[in-house]
């Protein structure tokens, strides 16, 4: 057995990429992240030509908290000497095959980081968890969960699963031909919008028809106004946290397309596209964007399938038919296997799910010198930025603060003209006597100059 770390990673994405970066700068700490693939790679199903980022590409793993770390992206473009060429094309956000090499490059020299170890099972003995992989076995003090989510498929469509009917995330993977099908796409946010612009342009072959179903009231743009952009701030996320349930849920709701909305560059190209097939080039209407509609019942035919959705406009059951069912569903949060042991100790909400603290812990009730920390499982509690790239780093240095007796990052923040609540008792912002003698501070200087 590994000797004992103070905390290890289960699974190797972004979040806990983070972490992992992060904690080099901690010496105090040690440290282990593994990852059952035998190298990084970052959403391989989606990685479709000419899809970008939706976040700056100053939210990568470290810069938030560290700038200075040797593992941001400004360091990947200098040691990959192509930080001039990058400024030259003057990009506010990045492909996400960019953003995925630079992960990668990060996961490559980072020393804490371990591929090709399949977590099989993770128990609590004693003051320690014991962590089972295909390799070996590590106890740890601590544990980060960072497994990701799993796609979404919706109930009535998961029997009809197969070569022509699967989840946008494997579409990278596999080998389509279009030509000629009649393709029905369901899922109207980014990932959505993805596919059917590749589809559009033709990228897997001409489809005969190609239907873009959605239940959302339009094509919606994401949110990206600055005030928009304030649910993406630490403080309006410890405050979020305080708020009553049901106030949460009814904002998550409010904020849906500040997070889950389509890139304005995205629909205009899709507009463009469209605009030229069938005004300009006057092709045959072989595609139809269709809002408002909710699938609800799928079965097979001779040809395919047909799909059975509800317009909730006219309240009518209308029919579709499918050789090819693309499903850009989203993805759901599920507790990882290799935890099961561990279940008869967490406290899960209704439905199911992990709770955390405000730093990031799960609720449970094993050890009380012993955390386990999970990173995109906060929607519920955390808000939208939980799942986003944005608030990563600052995440990532709160849960390395809490592992230690002084914190290694500072995350103090300055006040804002936005006060979401009365109450900043319980938030990160800058103690009143450091303000007070920073503003003195600047008196004297003032005073000296004149």
């Amino acid at each position: 057995m590994e000797r004992l770390t103070d905390i290890m990673g289960i699974g190797v994405g972004p979040f806990n990429l983070s972490i992992a970066a992060l904690l080099e700068q901690v010496p105090s700490l040690t440290s282990c992240f593994l990852e059952h693939k035998k190298e990084f790679i970052w959403h391989e199903g989606l990685m479709l030509p000419n899809t970008y980022m939706q976040t700056s590409y100053l939210k990568d793993l470290v810069t938030a908290v560290a700038p200075e770390s040797p593992y941001s992206f400004i360091a990947y473009l200098v040691r990959n000497k192509k930080f001039y060429r990058f400024l030259n094309t003057e990009q506010k956000t990045i492909t996400r095959a960019e953003f995925s090499d630079y992960l990668s490059w990060a996961s490559k020299q980072l020393t804490n980081v371990k591929f090709s170890q399949t977590v099989e099972q993770i128990e609590f003995v004693d003051d320690r968890f014991i962590v089972t992989t295909n390799q070996g076995q590590y106890q740890t003090k601590h544990i980060c969960l960072g497994t990701g989510k799993s796609p979404y498929i919706p109930t009535e469509i998961k029997p009809y699963l197969g070569d022509n009917c699967f989840h946008a995330s494997e579409i990278g993977l596999r080998n389509i031909d279009l030509t000629g099908k009649r393709v029905v796409l369901v899922g109207g946010g980014q990932t959505g919008a993805d596919v059917f612009l590749n589809a559009l342009r033709g990228n897997w072959g001409q489809p005969a028809q190609l239907d873009w179903l959605s239940r959302r009231a339009n094509f919606q743009a994401l949110d990206e106004a600055a005030f928009s952009n304030e649910y993406f701030m630490p403080r309006y996320v410890e405050q979020f946290y305080h708020l009553d349930e049901a106030v949460k849920q009814q904002e998550i709701r409010a904020q849906k397309l500040t997070s889950d909305g389509i890139t304005s560059e995205a629909l205009l190209a899709i507009y463009q596209e469209l605009y030229d097939k069938f005004e300009v080039q006057k092709q045959r209407k072989w595609v139809r964007l269709l809002p408002h509609r909710t699938v609800n019942a799928m079965s097979n035919t001779t040809n395919g399938f047909k799909l059975m959705a509800n317009n909730t406009l006219t309240g009518k059951e209308e029919h579709y038919a499918a050789t090819v069912v693309i499903l850009a569903t989203g993805f759901e949060s599920k507790i990882p296997n290799c935890i099961k042991a561990l279940t008869p100790m967490l406290d899960l909400s209704e439905g199911g799910l992990l709770q955390l603290d405000p730093n990031f812990r799960v609720k449970w009730s094993g050890g009380q010198d012993n955390h386990i920390y999970a990173v995109n499982a906060g929607l519920d509690s955390h808000g939208i930025a939980d799942p986003q790239l944005s608030l990563m780093a600052w995440r990532s240095a709160k849960i390395i603060n809490d592992l230690l007796p002084v914190p290694a990052f500072d995350l103090f923040e300055n006040e804002h003209v936005i006060q979401w609540t009365n109450d900043d008792s319980e938030h990160d912002c800058e103690p009143a006597s450091a303000a007070q003698s920073v503003n003195e501070g600047i008196a004297e200087k003032t005073l000296s100059m004149a």
